[in-house]
């Protein structure tokens, strides 16, 4: 079975899940917003918020842990590629910083058109 179709799909499933653990470990942006994750979920129970709002808030959660795992691993590569200062390496890293932000403002607006109405009952878009 080890080298059968099953297992190498399994196999591949725990390097992913090694690397997820390594990103909560060792990364500190992906430990502060695994942190704000967990605490949004808890305010998604807490607000009662319905079955859609659930769908925008976990794919916003998986937007910016991905975004922020793949940047992780540009910079690895970049600085593997190239230790010391060098422009190119420097905007590669920029832009991947970048693509972070989309993901995070992005995330942060799903999560205000969530809750604003549940915080604020009067308030309705």
């Amino acid at each position: 079975m080890r080298n059968s179709y099953l297992g190498k799909r399994i196999r591949g499933g725990g390097y992913a899940l090694k690397g997820a653990l390594i990103l909560i470990k060792s990364e500190h942006s992906i430990q502060v917003q695994v942190i704000i994750a967990i605490l949004i979920t808890i305010a998604g129970f807490y607000f009662g918020i319905s079955k859609t709002e659930w769908m925008f808030q976990i794919i916003s959660i998986g937007l910016v842990l991905s975004i922020e795992g793949l940047n992780t691993a540009i910079e690895g590569i970049a600085d593997f590629v190239h230790p010391n200062f060098h422009n190119k390496i420097g905007y590669i890293k920029d832009v991947a910083a970048g693509a972070v932000l989309f993901a995070a403002f992005t995330a942060i607006i799903i999560a205000v058109l969530i809750y604003i109405p549940h915080i604020f009952p009067k308030f309705q878009w």
